[in-house]
C-alpha cells in the first residue's frame, strides 16, 4: 500500500454493507455480505477521480486486514479482490478453504 493511504481509516458502513476508504472527498469501497464465520467481498469500486492512485488496492488491503483481525474466513467473489490475493499470496491464509478450487490448489480463477 502506498504510504499516503496508511493513516486513512477504513470505515465499515453497516447500513450500506460496504467497507469504505475516503480519499480527498471521494469513496473507494467494497460491498460485502457477512455471517458469523465468513465475510464475502462482492464488488470493489473506486471513482474515476481516484484512478491510478492506488486507492482501490488500499481499500482491499485494509479490508483484508479487517477480515484477518476479525478471525472470520474470506470469500473473495470480487474479481479485483481475487486478483489482489493472487498477487499477494500471503492473504490466501484467510480465504475459506471451501471457496472454489481452494483445496485443489487452483486459486487462479473463479468458477
Amino acid at each position: 500500500m502506498k504510504p499516503e493511504f496508511e493513516n486513512i481509516p477504513l470505515h465499515k458502513n453497516e447500513d450500506k454493507k460496504r467497507f469504505e476508504l475516503e480519499v480527498n472527498g471521494h469513496l473507494a469501497f467494497i460491498d460485502y455480505k457477512e455471517t458469523e464465520s465468513r465475510i464475502a467481498l462482492i464488488h470493489t469500486e473506486s471513482p474515476a477521480e481516484l484512478a491510478g492512485t492506488g486507492a482501490a488496492s488500499a481499500v482491499v488491503e485494509k479490508t483484508l486486514a479487517y477480515v484477518k483481525e476479525s478471525g472470520k474466513k474470506l470469500l473473495p467473489y470480487c474479481p479485483f479482490v481475487f486478483a489482489y490475493i493472487k498477487k499477494h499470496p500471503e492473504w490466501k491464509a484467510i480465504v475459506d478453504e471451501h471457496f472454489n478450487n481452494y483445496n485443489q490448489g487452483k486459486f487462479g480463477h473463479l468458477e
